[in-house]
């Protein structure tokens, strides 16, 4: 996946930053935040590095789970036609409409069924 860069079996998004000129990397999936920022590739794994080092210790101490919980439940709105046309797909398939729902995503993510 584009921008993404594993840090000791954590997750990170990594964009540039045009107004200080540098690399920032924002772990995701952490009930907390932590950031990191460097000029390059390595960098970035190292600063990544002693962010996430960091934030683990402070939940340590604070007897708090570091990685989110996720129910594997959320809304999603979309368009009266393309919930239409959803219906019609779900049923001509014999699916349900999670179903096609989650296929999809597995599809466009890379995740497992």
């Amino acid at each position: 996946m584009k921008n993404v860069m594993q840090i000791n079996g954590y997750d990170a998004v990594i964009n540039y930053d045009p107004e200080i000129e540098l690399f920032r990397g924002e772990f995701i999936n952490l009930n907390g935040g932590a950031d990191f920022y460097a000029s390059d590739i390595e960098g970035l794994h190292k600063e990544g590095s002693a962010s996430l080092e960091m934030f683990l210790r402070m939940c340590k101490e604070d007897g708090v789970e570091p990685k989110k919980n996720y129910s594997g439940k959320f809304n999603v709105r979309i368009s009266p036609k393309l919930h239409e046309k959803l219906v019609l797909a779900a049923s001509a398939t014999g699916k349900s409409i999670n179903q096609i729902v989650v296929e999809s995503l597995s599809e466009n993510v890379g995740n497992e069924l």
